[in-house]
């Protein structure tokens, strides 16, 4: 599963969205990758964070609080 999404006020910007299994090697954890680029380039992001499945609820509702 992937999903680009427009970064706002940029002219290009975007803000990728994938699951990666094995980030690290074999048998580690799946991770959410978010990237973003403000030159639009999905495939090398200009900064990236992993976040673990296992936490991905608390920090969708730690988003959800800052909204």
């Amino acid at each position: 599963m992937s999903k680009t999404i427009v970064l706002s006020g940029t002219k290009k910007g975007v803000i990728s969205v994938t699951k990666i299994d094995e980030p690290y090697g074999k048998e580690s954890h799946s991770v959410a990758s978010i990237g973003i680029s403000l030159a639009g380039n999905t495939d090398e992001p200009e900064w990236k964070v992993h976040i673990p499945l296992e936490n991905l609820d608390e920090v969708i509702e730690a988003l959800k609080e800052l909204k």
